[in-house]
């Protein structure tokens, strides 16, 4: 069985960066407790090698509120002001890993905003970087991320409108929901902050999975860019799986008439479990 394997499979630039992050908070600060604000990255085999460095994740403001002293990492998916303002006014000291693509887009949203101009941010509304991404964009923002979204939307004529996406939407529908916004008679600027390593990774997915038999996507549940990957290589490919770790993998779905596989994963897949599913694959046919 010949077994292709993305170049852009795992980690990208902005979450190793912050997973580096917390391991390097964990040495400079022995003996502290060190908090991330949300899981650092989605990936579960991640987040429990750190837990069992004594990390510990917050997942509410109300545990927030609960501290009074501590080193506070902010997520790779960034946060809204107001998180900062609080963490600043408690005294707190803040490590900031957010995925500079993604602070990028707070930049953008927040100057925009302060121009007087609608955001509006082509993303899922309850995935949190676009929470945090709306926290910087003032009271004037909607998120869309369906053409029924966008039919809904009641501005004024000619309003003036900036558009941002979140950094891993996919690419093709970000450009087919830009078009349909751009039927409206708004003053319009768009801003594709899709990032050129999520770009980069669903075309090389697509690409290999209308080439194979068979298509397995590694990364975890909630990771909204391996979802993304998924819907694609599942459009290319009628055999794609979905698994987080190899545990998940059902080598008997591979049968014998399956002669090439390929194989892809998402941003926060260390690379271990790549090359674990990888040469599990290999080994077995």
């Amino acid at each position: 069985m010949k077994v292709i394997t993305a170049k852009t499979a795992g980690f990208c630039f902005g979450v190793e960066r912050a997973v580096n992050t917390v391991y390097e908070q964990i040495e400079a600060h022995r003996g502290e407790t060190i908090y991330t604000f949300g899981p650092i990255i989605h990936n579960e085999e991640v987040i429990k090698d750190l837990e069992k460095k004594g990390v510990m994740v917050l997942h509410t403001e109300e545990e927030l509120d609960t501290l009074e002293k501590g080193v506070v990492i902010i997520r790779s998916h960034g946060v809204e002001k107001r998180i900062y303002d609080k963490l600043n006014k408690k005294g707190i000291v803040i490590v900031d890993a957010t995925c500079p693509f993604v602070k990028k887009i707070h930049n953008i949203v927040q100057k925009e905003s302060n121009l007087g101009k609608y955001i509006i941010i082509i993303g899922n509304p309850e995935h949190p970087e676009v929470e945090g991404i709306r926290g910087w964009a003032g009271d004037r923002v909607s998120v869309v991320q369906t053409a029924e979204d966008i039919k809904n939307l009641l501005l004024c004529n000619e309003e003036k409108v900036c558009v941002v996406s979140q950094t891993t939407f996919n690419y093709n529908k970000f450009q087919d929901l830009v078009e349909i916004i751009r039927k409206k008679s708004y003053d319009i600027c768009v801003l594709n902050t899709i990032c050129n390593a999520t770009k980069e990774r669903q075309t090389e997915a697509q690409r290999i999975a209308e080439e194979v038999d068979a298509m397995i996507v590694i990364g975890d549940k909630n990771s909204s860019n391996t979802q993304k990957l998924f819907e694609i290589c599942a459009s290319a490919c009628n055999d794609t799986y979905y698994i987080q770790t190899l545990d998940d993998l059902n080598m008997n779905q591979l049968g014998s008439v399956v002669k090439t596989v390929g194989i892809t994963a998402g941003a926060s897949t260390p690379n271990n479990i790549i090359e674990e599913v990888q040469n599990n694959v290999r080994i077995i046919f």
